[in-house]
């Protein structure tokens, strides 16, 4: 990575990057190695897996040019973080249970983030400082609630989030109805925000599910297009339907 950075011998494309033109290819690899784990494909996983890495060393790269750290601050820096929140590994800690483990982990999370509170400043610290705000919307509503879950913030039990469920729906139909296009954005977000509340008391990623819910669409429209002699809107929407119940059915033999 020096080399390729270096002044003079160095790579054009390499030396003119800088943190934000990376960023773009950092967040692409990030998906890559997702798909390699979801098909099960482990020689493009070791191969996607050396392309983030090359992503950390050229962050450490820019970094050390910088003066900020370098890519043996980075090694160092996640080895106290492991051992500081393992404290039943490398310290002799005894935990009652798994709950207490992660409350635990939660808890010295919390220090940390207070501790990131520039030298005693009255900024109030809160649970949600830390939570990436690029992170997509799905992933990050499902990080907001788990935090706030594991300190007591939640629903009682599933019903509640069903109870939810079904007024946050009956508020959206209503402000459809009242012509607000702007209430009728809120709205939906909130009946999303409670979808992946019904998702994460199901210990299911609301983020994942979705994935696997455009896959299965994409595949079974393919096969409604496969079915069509003509172009789609061409067909009425009971035709459509019609194709769409087969690839289902077709779908279900395999």
């Amino acid at each position: 990575m020096q080399q390729l950075r270096d002044p003079v011998s160095g790579c054009p494309w390499d030396r003119k990057q800088n943190y934000q033109t990376i960023l773009p290819y950092t967040i692409e690899e990030v998906y890559e190695v997702a798909d390699a784990i979801e098909r099960d494909d482990f020689s493009d996983l070791k191969e996607e897996l050396g392309d983030l890495f090359f992503q950390v060393v050229f962050y450490a790269q820019l970094a050390s040019e910088d003066g900020y750290f370098d890519l043996f601050d980075v090694v160092e820096s996640i080895s106290r973080k492991l051992i500081r929140r393992h404290p039943h590994v490398f310290d002799n800690k005894i935990y009652a249970d798994e709950n207490e483990v992660h409350q635990a982990w939660e808890n010295q999370k919390h220090i940390e983030r207070q501790n990131k509170n520039k030298e005693g400043e009255a900024k109030a610290v809160s649970l949600l400082d830390d939570i990436p705000k690029v992170l997509p919307e799905l992933k990050r509503a499902q990080k907001i609630q788990k935090r706030v879950a594991k300190q007591g913030f939640d629903w009682k039990n599933i019903q509640q989030v069903w109870d939810k469920l079904e007024e946050e729906s009956d508020e959206v139909k209503q402000a459809f109805d009242s012509g607000d296009a702007r209430h009728t954005e809120e709205e939906i977000g909130d009946l999303l925000f409670v979808c992946v509340n019904l998702a994460r008391h199901y210990n299911v990623d609301a983020d994942f599910a979705l994935r696997k819910a455009n896959q299965k669409f994409e595949r079974r429209f393919r096969q409604v297009e496969n079915f069509a002699e003509k172009s789609i809107s061409d067909y009425s929407s009971e035709e459509l339907e019609m194709f769409w119940k087969k690839a289902k059915s077709e779908e279900s033999k395999l």
